[in-house]
């Protein structure tokens, strides 16, 4: 059989194929090990800790060095036993923590604890931008801080993690507390929270169809009360309805209808909150004058002005006051009232966090990576990115995105 001819063309792809050839590679990282502080929080009934001893385990176990302040998982019920057996160092001054390449903790720091920062250091805490001190930043911006707002930190979705989880738990509790308050162990009316076979089941407004309202609309289902939920924006009314599985009474705020719905409530949820300072204040003191005697309200707005015009703050001491013979329960930060839980939900989110800022090698290269992690930054390197601080304190801010060019 003869021989078949090859075309130049045939040997020149041949030759080609025999090559080598380019070929993508992931890029991989250069891990480092982190040294992380958590110091014991001051702020007045705190009681969260950032990382949970599982958590502690975890990062230890992967390299990373963790030293936290005696006594600073007592609160959340964490003993330094616990932590030590987890593989961190406990220390016996603040200033030993402060040492630490990161900080993590709860709240933002105080000027003291400020004072003790290092230059360099990373700060991943809470912002709290309407309760915030200018020279905190200022001194932040002077020791050139990396800074991260837990609060503003974006996931893959677009939402807030660390407040949708707080959210969740204050839904939650909310109900629960309101629960406690009906029965005569304080100085509620006797009465168990949902139903029982031959008696009317309890009545619930909800002032709010965000995550607080959502998951206090499920706890209270799932007693077995009667729910009413009331928002502004009828989109979140559709989407609570299709998140819970099943119909229940949802309205506009109307004031006609939601006076005559607050009549008849024993427990009425304010969780309402807004883009600007305050959350809306849409139940007057004459609708809670009409209220049923020893009704109970939970405003979960309270750290926002309140949804009711007759809230007060309180605090985990104190937490309730009767006005108009209806008891009202204020108090702000009401996921320290269950702080482990709390606790394991913040250490769950952080957890990768830190593991990725190990991945990349700095926070920098973090969040170039992360889009989300850019809405939360506000120093990177000293140099405020947060706009609104800028025009706040009238600084200079600069775009994060050409910081990282």
């Amino acid at each position: 059989m003869p021989k078949k001819e090859v075309s130049p063309i045939e040997k020149l792809v041949h030759e080609a194929a025999l090559q080598t050839q380019e070929q993508l590679v992931q890029v991989q990282h250069k891990q480092h090990s982190l040294f992380i502080g958590i110091p014991k929080e001051i702020t007045m009934q705190e009681n969260r800790v950032p990382l949970s001893p599982s958590s502690v385990s975890f990062l230890v176990n992967n390299g990373h060095r963790i030293i936290i302040e005696t006594k600073a998982g007592s609160n959340a019920n964490f003993s330094d036993t616990e932590y030590s057996e987890a593989g961190a160092q406990i220390a016996y001054s603040p200033e030993e923590v402060y040492a630490a390449d990161i900080l993590l903790k709860i709240d933002p720091p105080t000027l003291g604890e400020v004072d003790m920062m290092k230059p360099q250091q990373l700060l991943i805490s809470a912002l709290q931008l309407n309760n915030l001190d200018e020279l905190i930043i200022r001194k932040l911006i002077a020791k050139k801080v990396h800074a991260l707002a837990y609060e503003y930190l974006e996931d893959n979705s677009g939402s807030l993690p660390i407040i949708r989880a707080m959210s969740e738990i204050a839904g939650h509790a909310s109900i629960l507390i309101a629960a406690d308050y009906l029965t005569n162990s304080h100085i509620g009316k006797g009465e168990l929270l949902g139903g029982f076979a031959g008696i009317p089941p309890t009545q619930i407004v909800i002032i709010g169809a965000g995550s607080v309202g959502e998951y206090a609309a499920k706890a209270a289902i799932g007693l077995g009360a009667n729910v009413k939920v009331f928002d502004s924006s009828p989109y979140r009314l559709r989407r609570i309805q299709s998140n819970i599985g099943q119909r229940i009474y949802t309205s506009t705020i109307h004031p006609n209808a939601l006076r005559k719905a607050l009549m008849v409530a024993d427990v009425a949820i304010g969780a309402l909150r807004s883009d600007k300072d305050r959350a809306p204040c849409v139940v007057t003191e004459e609708m809670v004058m009409q209220m049923k005697p020893k009704s109970v309200i939970i405003d979960v707005s309270a750290d926002k002005g309140g949804v009711f015009e007759t809230t007060r703050i309180t605090n985990h001491e104190k937490p309730i006051y009767k006005e108009h013979d209806v008891i009202h329960f204020a108090v702000p930060n009401i996921p320290s009232r269950v702080s482990r839980t709390a606790s394991y939900a913040l250490s769950n989110i952080f957890t990768p966090i830190l593991m990725d800022i190990c991945d990349y090698g700095s926070y920098s290269e973090y969040i170039r990576h992360n889009c989300g992690s850019k809405a939360g930054t506000y120093l990177l390197n000293g140099t405020l990115t947060n706009s609104i601080l800028g025009e706040k304190y009238k600084l200079t801010s600069k775009n994060i995105d050409f910081l990282l060019l």
